[in-house]
């Protein structure tokens, strides 16, 4: 308990029970938390019978299995709105595989009243100095890899403007009443980052803590070079993945930039999956997705989910 703050948790899980075992034995070890909610996106590993025998023998742990794979999306809109009925003051937001430095949630507790949407740096746990997810820097065209570069861009201990949104992320309760919940239509990918938009749009004051930390598997290649290393693009070898970005990223940019976004977008997919990485498939694949997204049809990211 940090004075009269309420403090919860939560971590949405998906057919990972390894990491979440261990992220759990992490919190568990937070004294700052007051409770930890666990939402399961319908896992098919066990996750589930052993959040329930969990639950059973650890205090301020509570577990809710979905009867089906939301995505991440689903599970933080599902999340929320529960440690919101928990009355919570403050949400710690995380994914099953990020693994927070012991005095992460301590750090990021210090600028509570000064930030309404606030996070730790997200770091390889192969490689601690190298970011998992690059930054670009406010106000500049600058994408950085490594820590050092955004503790040289911190101000007062802070890169304002900025933050990796669901990776060990603080919320505040008067931001939730304000903007909402995540868009749980978009599966996986984007959700995060549009809640950061629809959190600035309100005016929520938005930070990275480069002193707090929070330690994730390497996830490939994003920010990959194109068009000789004057920008980058998020690839992934995932078929669910990108079919997803190309349609949560086009609607987010015509919601948020501007159609003139929308089309820079569009130009740096042709480009990449025929010059840079060339894949033809993929083009097409990124074409139907965000014709189904400028639709306001959410829906086809299900065939390409396991069966």
């Amino acid at each position: 308990m940090v004075g009269r703050v309420r403090v919860v948790a939560v971590v949405v899980t998906f057919d990972r029970l390894d990491l979440l075992r261990r992220l759990l034995d992490r919190l568990a070890e937070v004294p700052e938390l007051d409770e930890v909610l666990v939402v399961d996106n319908a896992s098919t590993d066990g996750t589930g019978e052993w959040l329930a025998e969990r639950e059973a023998a650890v205090t301020g742990l509570r577990s809710h299995t979905l009867a089906t794979n939301t995505g991440g999306a689903g599970g933080f809109h599902a999340g929320l709105e529960w440690a919101m009925r928990r009355d919570a003051d403050l949400v710690w937001l995380m994914d099953d595989d990020g693994l927070p430095e012991p005095g992460c949630l301590a750090e990021l507790l210090t600028r509570h009243g000064e930030l309404d949407f606030w996070g730790p740096v997200v770091v390889d746990e192969a490689d601690p100095e190298r970011l998992v997810f690059p930054i670009r820097l406010p106000g500049s065209l600058r994408t950085v890899h490594r820590v050092t570069d955004v503790e040289a861009a911190a101000l007062d201990g802070l890169v304002r403007d900025v933050v990796i949104p669901f990776n060990g992320v603080l919320v505040t309760r008067e931001l939730v009443e304000r903007i909402g919940l995540p868009r749980e239509e978009f599966f996986i990918w984007g959700d995060d980052h549009e809640y950061r938009l629809r959190a600035e749009r309100a005016g929520g004051r938005v930070a990275t803590l480069p002193g707090a930390r929070v330690h994730h598997p390497s996830v490939g290649e994003l920010g990959t070079p194109m068009m000789g290393g004057r920008t980058t693009y998020n690839h992934s070898p995932s078929e669910l993945k990108h079919y997803c970005m190309a349609r949560n990223n086009t609607v987010n940019l015509r919601d948020y930039r501007g159609w003139p976004h929308v089309l820079a977008f569009w130009v740096k997919t042709v480009w990449f999956y025929a010059l840079t990485r060339p894949q033809p498939g993929r083009i097409a694949t990124s074409a139907r997705a965000a014709y189904a997204g400028l639709r306001g049809d959410f829906t086809g990211h299900r065939a390409y989910l396991r069966r």
